[in-house]
């Protein structure tokens, strides 16, 4: 199996998109971004040619792809019907998915997701929908990067039943490869794979893992009910210079999130990198901007 010649990317400006027009670029495969706003892709730095087209329109979003063989939408799964309409039929589709799917409390993220999947499954494309875990990793992310700057400014680390629920991030570096290892591989139909980092692990230690990378020193451990967490966090917004943190995600600090890695093993080829190795890229990548 070998690199497609081209890959076009809807959503190329964003975290994941630009990632992979980054990894694209650097084997020679030329990436052809499709983004909303020239502006925001020159300011990426990426020296690729975007073409411009709003996922919503679907006569220029279906002009951008006419020339396509090899499809990654990084935009929101919801938008999954609107790129299967747009594309060549014989391309091979890509598209992002999100784990929120299998949330115990249903949102409107997790419902789009999916009815983004059940779009896709029920297409006949050849392709597949990854669906990540927690990212982190990405320049400008704000999941690692936000829980380390709240972790400065607290003395103790105040946590739902006390951090136990099970967490699985997975490093963008591992979304890119499984992305990567997606267009290479022949699909026969559309599927649906998760993607996740190697090992679950309780929110309590990923937390102690970041504040260790992130070099501040260890602190107390205490369990605090999820309402009181979701009052303080509704104050705490109001305090200038304090990372956000919204209530839905406090109460999903209290639902396992773990899952089989050994299909996207066995099917893509990926072995994900550890929490402790991705985190030191993570800090790295911080300490060079």
């Amino acid at each position: 199996m070998v690199n497609p010649v081209q890959v076009h990317v809807i959503g190329a400006s964003g975290r994941s998109g630009a990632a992979l027009c980054r990894s694209l670029l650097a084997d020679d495969v030329s990436p052809v971004p499709i983004v909303r706003s020239r502006d925001r892709w020159e300011a990426s730095g990426i020296h690729a040619t975007a073409r411009l087209a709003d996922i919503a329109d679907a006569a220029a979003l279906g002009a951008a792809l006419a020339d396509a063989t090899h499809v990654v939408s990084c935009a929101h799964a919801r938008h999954a019907g609107a790129v299967i309409a747009a594309a060549p039929a014989q391309a091979v589709l890509i598209l992002l998915g999100s784990t929120r799917k299998f949330t115990r409390w249903p949102d409107e993220h997790g419902n789009d997701v999916i009815a983004g999947e059940r779009v896709f499954l029920s297409s006949g494309r050849n392709g597949v929908m990854l669906h990540p875990t927690m990212i982190y990793g990405a320049q400008g992310e704000d999941n690692v990067q936000r829980l380390a700057a709240l972790l400065r400014w607290l003395p103790v680390i105040p946590l739902p039943d006390g951090g136990r629920a099970l967490v699985q991030p997975i490093h963008q570096d591992d979304v890119t490869r499984a992305i990567r290892a997606a267009l290479i591989q022949t699909w026969d139909g559309p599927r649906s794979l998760v993607i996740a980092g190697p090992v679950p692990l309780p929110y309590v230690k990923f937390t102690r893992a970041v504040a260790a990378a992130a070099g501040l020193h260890d602190r107390p451990v205490i369990a605090v009910p999820a309402g009181l967490l979701t009052g303080a966090a509704g104050l705490l917004r109001r305090v200038p210079g304090l990372p956000r943190v919204h209530p839905d995600e406090i109460r999903r600090l209290l639902e396992d999130k773990a899952f089989d890695v050994e299909p996207m093993r066995q099917i893509l080829g990926i072995e994900p990198i550890p929490l402790q190795e991705g985190l030191a890229r993570t800090f790295a990548s911080k300490q060079r901007v």
